[in-house]
């Protein structure tokens, strides 16, 4: 059953308000992460202060955190049977042999970075067995949607919503390129959530966080010793948001539960770093200073640093052969570790082991066969494995250097930023926010909130209500569309001549749209007149392409990746000449969207910038 929320008569307060409000009011924003899932959602009108609500999981279980696995279970047919705290319980239960006729996903959201994102692009579970990925991440989608409908039917007195009831927002890193935002769009809407109009936006985690967190108050952070009239975020104010992804969300934290809005927010969490730079303008809207910067070096690659020293401490493969053994207890093990490497201290961490784990130990020493390597900084002793306050900071190294990295670089060209940000499920670790704070407390004040992931949650809520709050962004790379002009034999190559009928033509032009590290509006639209190459036809394909470099002359100039999307335009009227299309092309949201209009009818159509490839 869905939890309720507050009191009897708020709930019927709550539900009388409903009556009042409009459709296009109502929000639903939902993030997919990597390690941890879970959603917010609001109740209120839009002319009020927003106090997002976050569902609570795991009460059957034992836990109650604000966010459930990102596990799911599938039947071998591929069909949806559990997800979270329920999928990865039911596995765990499993007998190896059993576990085998099931396909079972964990951290899957992290397969979508820096990959070819294709129609057909399929992911291992972890039994290696392969699954179409759009089917897997809509079915997730899909769970979360119905369990937050239910949960919203459930605390409103039994007022019913539809799905076309909301504006949906799925949240994604920063570092994701064009091509996964589409592909998150495209799941979402094989799992039903089908909208008209700009009702389902994409949020990016860093800017969510950065919205909730400059509201918040000196009492809300873990650092109590830094300048309380600062944390206002007057206009002029500069700051970095590290959104440090993969980590398990504390039981302990407090939801206020005293208000709920009408805006959801379903999220998965995950891996990555993502880093962007804030200043506050008039009105509290926000500015980005610095490109979008990160990588995969998130909380996971600590556990994956764990996982080696493991197999480098037990002999002979033996770790390997617990985990193919005993894969459910293995991964037990792994998600205790979870919990300790966030609240290390200045002695040494202790793991009990789990039982089978120990009896291949002991029939090994049985056998006066030998067991342990000498690792430095980690042992086993009576059942338990140690690790020293070093070999844990070891683990944390490749995360560590790229954040101070690209803290330092940053710092570098943007001298008057005042506050570090940490944020998300990795800022709960002690060592992390430990090192930063040595390293930058000179230059920058280094805050964390109370509940690093709950302001990723509710600033994405807020972005569902206004989407304008983010006033401007640098673009992330050059975009551009391949264009033909007429021909210039001093200027162009002569492999690019095309002769038609109606003309001599250099093909395969870099026409520039926006600049790497441009600024570009909310609402901006930039407008560009394209002409076919010949008089006659009907439709006319446009190409779009991506550099790093700030110029280019040829879509295959060095350095050039594409076409990373394509469009049809119909052209149907074939009177009116050569200058026939005008495109308007919208970069300022987090998805590059288009619109084409016949100059003779005026009629309009939205272009769909297809970033994903078809093979």
């Amino acid at each position: 059953p869905a939890p309720q929320v507050g009191n009897h008569w708020f709930n019927i307060y709550s539900s009388l308000c409903l009556l009042f409000l409009h459709c296009d009011k109502v929000v639903v924003c939902l993030l997919l992460w990597t390690t941890y899932s879970g959603y917010a959602y609001s109740l209120t009108p839009r002319n009020k202060d927003v106090s997002p609500h976050v569902r609570r999981w795991g009460q059957e279980q034992g836990h109650d955190t604000p966010k459930t696995p990102s596990c799911i279970l599938l039947d071998h047919h591929g069909t949806f049977l559990y997800f979270g705290y329920e999928a990865k319980c039911k596995y765990l239960e499993m007998h190896k042999d059993e576990a085998n006729n099931y396909y079972y996903f964990e951290n899957f959201k992290m397969e979508l970075y820096d990959k070819v994102i294709t129609k057909d692009l399929e992911i291992k579970d972890v039994n290696k067995k392969s699954m179409s990925a759009l089917r897997v991440f809509s079915a997730a989608l899909n769970f979360l949607k119905e369990d937050a409908l239910n949960t919203i039917l459930f605390n409103t007195n039994g007022v019913k919503f539809k799905v076309t009831d909301f504006t949906w927002v799925l949240t994604v890193p920063a570092i994701w390129d064009n091509s996964a935002r589409q592909f998150m769009r495209e799941a979402a809407e094989q799992a039903g959530i089908k909208t008209s109009g700009n009702k389902l936006l994409i949020a990016l985690e860093p800017e969510a966080a950065s919205i909730w967190s400059k509201n918040l108050q000196p009492d809300d952070f873990i650092s109590k010793h830094h300048d309380r009239a600062a944390l206002q975020q007057f206009p002029g104010t500069q700051y970095i948001v590290v959104d440090c992804g993969g980590q398990f969300p504390s039981e302990n934290q407090i939801f206020n539960q005293s208000l709920l809005i009408r805006t959801m927010m379903v999220c998965v969490s995950g891996g990555t770093i993502d880093i962007t730079v804030h200043e506050v303008l008039e009105g509290g809207v926000l500015k980005e200073l610095h490109k979008a910067s990160g990588n995969d070096k998130g909380g996971r690659t600590v556990d994956r640093k764990f996982r080696q020293a493991l197999r480098e401490l037990f002999c002979d493969g033996l770790w390997e052969t617990y985990e193919r053994d005993h894969p459910s207890e293995a991964q037990k093990f792994m998600y205790d570790f979870e919990t300790v490497k966030l609240r290390i201290t200045e002695n040494a961490a202790n793991m009990t082991s789990y039982c089978n784990l120990g009896r291949l130990v002991h029939e090994r020493q049985s056998k006066d066969r030998e067991v342990f390597n000498v690792v430095e900084g980690m042992s086993w002793h009576s059942g338990k494995i140690l690790i020293s306050r070093d070999k844990m900071e070891s683990f944390f190294y490749g995360s560590l250097v790229h954040i101070t990295d690209s803290l330092i670089e940053i710092l570098d060209k943007h001298p008057d930023i005042s506050y570090i940000l940490l944020v998300g499920g990795f800022a709960q670790s002690t060592i992390l926010r430990e090192r930063v704070q040595k390293e930058f407390s000179d230059q920058a004040q280094v805050l964390c909130p109370i509940n690093p992931q709950e302001v990723i949650l509710k600033g994405a809520v807020m972005f569902g209500r206004d989407p304008s709050l983010i006033r401007s962004r640098k673009s992330a790379f050059t975009y551009g569309v391949a264009k033909s002009n007429i021909f210039d034999p001093s200027v162009h190559k002569e492999e690019k001549r095309l002769t038609t009928k109606d003309g001599v033509w250099c093909t395969d032009l870099f026409s520039k749209l926006v600049g790497i590290g441009d600024d570009v509006e909310w609402n901006q639209t930039k407008e560009y007149i394209f002409c076919p190459l010949e008089r006659d036809w009907k439709s006319m394909k446009l190409s779009f392409y991506r550099t790093e470099r700030k110029n280019v002359t040829y879509v295959d100039d060095w350095g050039v990746e594409g076409p990373v999307a394509s469009c049809v335009m119909d052209m149907p009227d074939i009177s009116k000449g050569m200058n026939r299309v005008k495109l308007e092309v919208f970069f300022g949201a987090t998805e590059i969207k288009a619109k084409a209009t016949d100059l003779e009818s005026k009629n309009t159509a939205t272009v769909n910038m297809d970033f994903i490839s078809k093979q």
